[in-house]
């Protein structure tokens, strides 16, 4: 953990005397003792200590927090491998440093800190505790810190950045993740989510500096500093502003007899989604009262996770004693967004089976995803300038989604890009896109994250609430349905049938062991040639860099050696992927097959029983202790 000098503040008799006979061990607890001014976790070490418990010592001070796809992200509590005070101070200290080093302007052009509602009372750890310690260490240097003066969305913290040009910007969230949890999610000057080499370099720099500074702890900085501004009007009212370029159809919305519910599952999101409607001309959408408000214990839910379908459930109830015909439920920290619709004859529309409670429908990211493309490229087409050039046009996704955007794009000859897993790589994927005078109007990733527009390089469920409101809105009155639309959607492009679900593993060497398998599953460096019945046609492993496919054996997409990913395409059309999430102890499976409308109930039959022979093959639930995805 690198040279930290010497202790600071605690008797070192007392703890030669609880010396754990591990000189590594011994050096972390000096060193947390020495550095924590947080009472509450600096007392679990000291409890740990006091008991005996060296392994869970050694489990929380000998290894650190490391960069995954949303940046730093797991729970609160005391030690080096958890998110709380020291640990979210020396991630600033060594942020500080790298940009100090790539940039002579920074403390001029500033950093922009965001927070959203998480707290843990055990370790007196909040989201905001641990935004004011970020500016603090900032502030302290002499960096100017625009610091949002309550809890904003996500998208907000990237949007300001890019707004008021800093250079980097922070937002302490964790999303969806279970409450124990929070995170410190990282965006570069561009606006998206920090890549390689940035995020290891951040690492290095971080390592190179754990001891605290002077003035780190230093919260009061945040109120007392005329460094720091308060960018919550502008940036709330340049936001709004900018939403409305994606409107189309304002007199339209005023004028609507549609009705919407929205949740914001005790998280952010509730004032900025009903700011978003007035924005668009509607009448703001029906809040859930019991998930309305900030709560974090997310007391009405079992996860704060929207995709879980029995999380809407609320809502739903709501929506029909309201006789409003959409919900719409922003994750808590509103970068993601899940839409349901009632359906007034079911059997109108049998094939779309998503989680449905009684005539509701909910739908999945990839049927999401075929709507906003389907409508964002309409918008665009009758409101563009008789001399667009539609190659100037781009959607993305990411290689796990649906490919209903490749779809749409080959037949209406826009381009349409894949990137890894992450919108990290969507957003600067998009960003090189602009640099280089092309238009971008839409990109997702299946887990019900959709960028619409590129005012915010990154996923956004505030601006994604109010676009899908306006289509329902304007399908309504060609009278039709956002279901009965998806139906047309396939018609038109072909079926995309996709399912994607996953198992929880709390065990690393498992996990390990589950992906080697398969690398070496016919031997040494052989992948399988077949999963039960379905012969496979072609492999393709981002974690080695290896694709079958390729003349050269070696992966068009970038090789990403800290997670698991393999991907295998079959004789019979279906392409699915095995990954690591990111973000949470799971993995997950992802499975496509497109048809023509005619071959649509055979594809899911056949859909069906490939994942089972996937999951029991490959994955083998049983002999490896894996959780299935809670019903």
């Amino acid at each position: 953990m690198g040279d930290c000098g010497a202790p600071g503040d605690v008797n070192s008799n007392v703890l030669m005397a609880r010396s754990t006979g591990d000189a590594q061990l011994d050096k972390a607890v000096w060193q947390w003792l020495s550095w924590d001014k947080n009472q509450k976790t600096k007392e679990q070490i000291e409890s740990l200590l006091q008991d005996g418990k060296h392994g869970e010592l050694r489990e929380r001070l000998c290894c650190r927090l490391s960069f995954g796809t949303a940046g730093l992200r797991s729970a609160m509590g005391a030690g080096f491998c958890y998110i709380n005070d020291l640990t979210v101070i020396q991630s600033t200290q060594g942020i500080y440093k790298y940009l100090k080093r790539n940039f002579s302007d920074f403390k001029q052009r500033g950093f922009v800190v965001g927070y959203d509602t998480r707290g843990q009372v055990t370790s007196n750890c909040s989201s905001k505790k641990l935004a004011k310690l970020t500016a603090a260490v900032l502030l302290a240097k002499d960096v100017l810190v625009y610091f949002f003066s309550t809890y904003v969305p996500t998208p907000f913290v990237p949007y300001a950045v890019q707004q008021l040009g800093a250079v980097a910007g922070v937002m302490i969230t964790a999303s969806h993740n279970r409450k124990e949890d929070n995170g410190y999610k990282v965006y570069w000057e561009n606006g998206a989510q920090i890549t390689s080499p940035h995020d290891k370099e951040i690492i290095k720099c971080i390592e190179e500096c754990v001891e605290p500074w002077n003035g780190s702890w230093n919260e009061s900085l945040v109120d007392t500093s005329p460094l720091r501004q308060d960018p919550l009007k502008k940036i709330c009212d340049s936001y709004m502003e900018d939403l409305t370029k994606i409107c189309y159809h304002r007199e339209l919305n005023m004028q609507s007899s549609l009705k919407f519910v929205h949740t914001s599952f005790h998280g952010v999101g509730h004032d900025y989604v009903q700011l978003a409607f007035r924005a668009f001309g509607f009448q703001p959408p029906i809040p859930v009262p019991e998930q309305k408000d900030p709560d974090p214990d997310f007391s009405t839910v079992k996860c704060p996770n929207p995709e879980e379908g029995e999380s809407v459930l609320l809502s739903l109830r709501l929506a029909e004693k309201e006789s409003a015909k959409v919900v719409v439920a922003t994750d808590p920290d509103a970068d993601r967004l899940a839409v349901a619709e009632q359906q007034e004859n079911a059997c109108r529309v049998p094939h779309l089976a998503s989680p449905c409670s009684g005539c509701w429908k909910v739908f999945t990211g990839n049927e999401l995803a075929a709507l906003f493309g389907w409508w964002m490229f309409s918008c665009w087409k009758e409101n563009c300038p008789q001399d667009a050039d539609i190659r100037n046009v781009y959607m993305l996704a990411t290689t796990v989604s649906s490919k209903i955007l490749r779809a749409i794009a080959l037949k209406e000859g826009f381009h349409f890009e894949e990137t890894l897993p992450g919108f990290k790589w969507i957003g600067s994927r998009v960003k090189n896109l602009l640099d280089n005078g092309k238009e971008v109007l839409f990109a997702f990733e299946e887990s019900i994250g959709f960028m619409c527009g590129t005012s915010v390089l990154d996923k956004d469920g505030v601006s994604a609430a109010v676009v899908i409101a306006e289509m329902a809105t304007y399908l309504q009155s060609q009278g039709l349905t956002l279901a009965q639309k998806l139906v047309d959607i396939y018609e038109m492009y072909g079926y995309h049938i996709s399912k994607t679900s996953y198992f929880l593993c709390y065990e690393p060497p498992t996990i390990k062991r589950i992906f080697e398998r398969l690398r070496n599953f016919d031997g040494p460096q052989s992948y399988p040639k077949c999963c039960g019945a379905y012969n496979i046609l072609h492999v393709r492993d981002i974690t080695t860099g290896y694709d079958s496919s390729q003349l050269n054996k070696k992966s068009v997409l970038p090789v990403s050696k800290s997670s698991q990913m393999i991907t295998f395409t079959f004789q019979n059309g279906c392409v699915a992927t095995l990954r690591t999430s990111g973000t949470e102890p799971k993995i997950k499976y992802y499975a496509e097959m497109c048809a023509l409308p005619g071959h649509r109930s055979v594809l899911e039959e056949e859909l069906q029983k490939l994942i089972e022979a996937l999951i029991g093959n490959f994955l083998e639930p049983a002999k490896n202790g894996l959780t299935w995805r809670s019903a």
